[in-house]
């Protein structure tokens, strides 16, 4: 029989050990957390401000760069600390928090890229009924679908995982709260755990992909039979590309994780690939929709005009 631990507490390792590496990756990793809070703000602002971007596309965007800031808050700012501090300890209440929030807004992300790539499908396919399929009244519906699924499917992970003994070292592989590295920690029966992972897990996040790849290639094959024009094709495409990069972006390094069964050699690999969706695809999110984005570049220099006139006009005022 092995001894159970009654836990009030786990210690973060973090993302590395080595001592003179630590302010450098604290650097890094404060820049590209800036970078998303204010690259995802901006979008969301620029959305809010003008009345032309209040269409589906932008409204599903905009949700996408309020959970990308959501995102990596709830990783990012413990991973700055334990760089900056010796004590690397979270509470047992707190790693459950993480946890929630973690799987949480990742679950809502690959949901609401699915319903981006439909809402595509509906606008390139079906252009005369764009309107009255995606009202204000659907999009509202599946985005408050798209949340709600997330909340339920991560309260699964939150209940099965605060019910687990440990009987082993309390030292957590990882710079974040998952299931995965916690399971490893863990005694008794995991199994249900391990199917929540494999099977839940793994068929929302391939469902939502296969889902979303589904709904492009249909986009292309549509364009190629009906209007056999590469102009048209190359034109619906400048406007999915951007979708498709950060669909690649968000569940190459999601299927790596948690479809393939976790092993201790892994844990390493676990770590690094955690660095890509967690950190560096809130980033780069932002910047891939703004630089391939005419709309958008078109409403930040209607917005940048708008505050210089007013200047100008506050200035006039002053000096008369």
């Amino acid at each position: 029989m092995e001894n159970v631990t009654t836990v009030s507490e786990f210690l973060l390792l973090g993302l590395t050990s080595v001592q003179y590496l630590q302010p450098f990756f604290f650097v890094l990793f404060l820049i590209i957390y800036l970078i998303s809070l204010v690259g995802n703000g901006a979008i969301l602002v620029i959305i809010i401000l003008e009345p032309k971007l209040h269409s589906p596309m932008y409204f599903f965007l905009g949700n996408l760069s309020c959970l990308d800031i959501c995102y990596s808050s709830v990783t990012l700012p413990k991973l700055l600390l334990t760089l900056l501090s010796t004590r690397r300890v979270i509470s047992f209440l707190g790693f459950i928090t993480q946890l929630h929030f973690f799987h949480f807004l990742g679950c809502s992300e690959a949901i609401l890229l699915a319903i981006m790539g439909f809402d595509r499908f509906v606008a390139i396919c079906y252009p005369l009924h764009y309107a009255m399929l995606m009202n204000h009244q659907v999009c509202v519906l599946l985005a408050a679908v798209a949340w709600l699924t997330s909340f339920l499917y991560a309260l699964m992970h939150s209940v099965l995982t605060a019910r687990l003994n440990f009987c082993h070292s309390l030292k957590l592989h990882h710079f974040f709260c998952d299931v995965k590295p916690l399971l490893e920690l863990a005694c008794g029966d995991t199994q249900v755990n391990q199917w929540l992972i494999s099977i839940i897990t793994g068929g929302i996040s391939m469902g939502a992909f296969f889902l979303t790849l589904l709904s492009y290639l249909y986009v292309v094959g549509f364009l190629l039979f009906e209007h056999q024009s590469c102009s048209t094709l190359h034109k619906a495409l400048s406007t999915c590309a951007s979708h498709l990069m950060v669909l690649c972006l968000f569940y190459g390094p999601v299927g790596f994780t948690y479809i393939r069964p976790a092993s201790a050699t892994s844990m390493v690999q676990d770590r690094m690939v955690a660095v890509i969706y967690s950190a560096v695809t809130p980033v780069l999110n932002p910047l891939i929709y703004t630089l391939r984005n005419k709309e958008v570049w078109l409403a930040l220099k209607k917005i940048f005009r708008r505050k210089g006139d007013k200047l100008d006009t506050t200035k006039i005022h002053r000096d008369l």
